[in-house]
């Protein structure tokens, strides 16, 4: 059976909030095929082009999608089975007052670079490379925006929360499974902003842009046997906590709690003794350090744990 497909042409937001309008119902456990723009929706084609500003909107991310059935307190899983890039070039660049290094007065603000994919040769359906000044980088689809509806304030694409958002992850990729919380009824997931490339820590701001073809299935689990207050992701290697805060202090705390739950659960510990178990196994990882909120993960390999979903 074909996969329906939802398009950033059927519809696409710049926040998520508590109230947002479906562009498409899917029923539980269906697959879809998901098409996305570039974050800056094709404004930037040639290196000459450059971002003298962030955009008020920026990140378009398509959807929303309902999921029937999803309700608040319930967990969205989202199987994520592969992440295709669909145009010839991404782009990669800076901005001014934007980035890790946004004051070093050695750096260009605002710069541009067109990574074009495969040599330019076309449109690439199989992993290749993007070429960065002759210097060629293996495709690894990212996609950095990702959420559902939130449980209370609205929030911009840019930014990254409880309900996922802009988390610019490097995890979440094909093959990889994105565990979200649903705030809100059908969950209202919506996907974009991707990148053909980006390191973790996302350091000028930007990986290379580019828009993708995302094969997804939408499941609802309920009633789940531990509550999620933030996105997890199972990389099949490894369970992942991701949390996003003002500090990377924060965020690695919240993290780190977040997989406290999880290990007690599954090895019928005390918060103690996860506590202690999490210091020995696995460890902390950047996500993204450029966001209005930085984005931090806790990694456990498989090992050591399964998610209880």
């Amino acid at each position: 059976m074909p996969r329906e497909v939802v398009s950033h042409r059927d519809g696409h937001v710049y926040e998520f909030g508590p109230e947002m309008e479906p562009v498409y119902e899917a029923a539980d456990s269906e697959s879809l095929t998901i098409e996305t723009v570039d974050s800056l929706n094709g404004e930037i084609q040639e290196d000459d082009d450059l971002l003298d500003a962030i955009p008020e909107e920026v990140n378009a991310a398509t959807g929303p999608i309902a999921v029937v059935g999803a309700s608040p307190g319930d967990v969205l899983a989202v199987e994520i089975a592969d992440v295709r890039v669909a145009e010839d070039r991404g782009r990669v660049l800076t901005a001014p007052g934007f980035g890790l290094l946004r004051d070093d007065t050695e750096i260009d603000h605002p710069a541009t670079r067109i990574t074009e994919v495969d040599g330019g040769d076309g449109v690439s359906s199989e992993p290749g490379t993007i070429d960065f000044e002759g210097i060629d980088v293996p495709i690894e689809p990212v996609i950095g925006t990702i959420g559902v509806a939130t449980g209370g304030e609205t929030v911009s694409t840019l930014t990254p929360d409880d309900h996922g958002g802009n988390l610019d992850t490097t995890d979440v990729t094909g093959g990889t499974t994105v565990y979200f919380p649903v705030f809100q009824e059908g969950a209202m997931l919506a996907m974009g902003d991707a990148k053909a490339a980006m390191a973790d820590g996302e350091m000028c701001g930007t990986g290379a842009e580019i828009a993708v073809e995302i094969d997804a299935t939408l499941s609802v689990v309920e009633d789940p046997a531990v509550s999620l207050d933030r996105p997890v992701v199972d990389t099949g290697d490894a369970v992942k906590t991701l949390a996003s805060a003002e500090t990377l202090e924060d965020a690695v705390a919240l993290a780190n709690g977040d997989m406290l739950d999880l290990l007690a659960h599954h090895h019928d510990f005390s918060r103690t003794e996860a506590y202690l178990f999490s210091s020995l196994v696995g460890g902390l990882e950047v996500s993204q350090v450029v966001d209005p909120q930085v984005t931090a993960r806790n990694a456990v390999p498989s090992e050591y744990l399964s998610l209880p979903f």
